[in-house]
């Protein structure tokens, strides 16, 4: 690994019914928690974890689907899914065309290099979501200035 801020992953993992592989080789450009209504919605939780990688990093093998939403921001949100256990694979935002967002729970067993540096959209957190005191909280997206 890189370093515990931008580690470099070389996993493989797949949906919950093994239609869909996903490969994710490259460094890691973003770590965080999701508290937005629709990952709550998606993950069945308070919250959904992510990283970010290049869209190069990514490799996917089997069909997939897609659904793309407007976002917040005002950027189209599409997430890319196993059409038939529904397991969402990664997602992406015209706002960042060049990264893709996935979802650290996919690669249960194998992300321990995951380690969260914030939570965006802090306004929708439910109190019942615990969720590390020490990270910064911002109410929607960080400031884009800020690494």
């Amino acid at each position: 690994m890189a370093s515990s801020d931008h580690p470099d992953i070389d996993l493989t993992t797949h949906c919950d019914c093994g239609a869909v592989m996903l490969a994710a080789k490259g460094r890691v450009v973003s770590m965080f928690q999701c508290a937005c209504e629709n990952c709550q919605r998606v993950s069945g939780s308070g919250h959904s974890s992510v990283a970010l990688l290049p869209a190069s990093a990514i490799s996917v093998t089997g069909e997939t689907k897609s659904y793309a939403r407007p976002a917040d921001s005002g950027a189209i949100f599409t997430r890319h899914f196993c059409p038939d256990c529904g397991t969402t694979l990664l997602a992406q935002s015209s706002r960042a065309a060049e990264l893709r967002i996935l979802p650290v729970g996919l690669f249960a067993g194998h992300n321990d290099w995951f380690s969260p540096n914030q939570l965006i959209f802090a306004r929708s957190q439910q109190q019942w979501d615990l969720i590390a005191d020490h990270l910064p909280r911002h109410d929607a997206y960080r400031d884009a200035s800020r690494k």
